[in-house]
């Protein structure tokens, strides 16, 4: 695994920490609008240097937000990990939910504090913006062990132009009675002049109420 970017100090990517995030290479989807898409194949490993400066910020900041990419696609994850909290850091796992067996062995052996995944899309369209073939029962066994795991998680989606107030729907039911579903309005990346504008955020707004039937919690980030 490589880290290739790291932001030293975030005070909104971990709910009620100040964080450092580290950015791991690779993933397993190609969605479209993705403003990491350049990260993904950097030839570079930070690796080192991100731990030597964690080291230093013990009693600056509180956590640390592993993100990619995917992270779970590297079999090497749980040992970085674990150096991490060795330095007494909390971890926030950022994921899709395609490999729910390296979740779990995250969650059994106490090496994640809080979970993000994202829900990208319903199944009738999760390959037309992840542009990837995907095993869905590998993501509906995610949701579930992440709502029954006991740690601190999230879902989110990101509202592209592409789903509607059916698919925010669908969404909502696939993780029905979730401690928190956060939507979150689409950035139209400047690397794609001719992406579709993004939804008006009143309609966001809207969104979020036909979500709540399904998660109280549901909320606009």
């Amino acid at each position: 695994m490589k880290i290739v970017k790291y932001i030293k100090n975030s005070f909104i990517d971990y709910p009620g920490h100040i964080a450092s995030v580290i950015f791991t290479h690779g993933c397993n989807w190609s969605c479209w609008y993705c403003h990491n898409a350049g990260l993904l194949h950097e030839n570079i490993d930070l690796t080192n240097e991100v731990l030597d400066y964690l080291n230093t910020r013990k009693g600056w900041i509180d956590g640390v937000v592993v993100c990619g990419g995917e992270p779970t696609i590297h079999s090497d994850l749980p040992q970085i990990i674990r150096k991490i909290k060795e330095m007494g850091f909390d971890v926030k796992l950022d994921t899709n939910g395609t490999n729910p067996e390296m979740i779990q062995r995250l969650i059994e052996d106490g090496m994640v504090d809080y979970i993000a995944m994202d829900i990208k899309a319903p199944i009738e369209k999760l390959s037309q913006i992840t542009l990837s073939k995907n095993n869905l029962e590998k993501i509906a066994q995610s949701i579930e062990l992440i709502k029954n795991s006991g740690v601190e998680y999230e879902f989110r989606t990101t509202v592209t132009p592409d789903l509607n107030e059916s698919d925010i729907e669908t969404m909502a039911q696939s993780i029905a009675g979730a401690k928190r579903y956060f939507l979150q309005q689409y950035n139209r990346p400047n690397f794609l002049p001719s992406a579709p504008t993004p939804h008006p955020i009143e309609t966001i707004k809207y969104f979020v109420s036909v979500a709540k039937k399904w998660v109280p919690a549901c909320e606009l980030r």
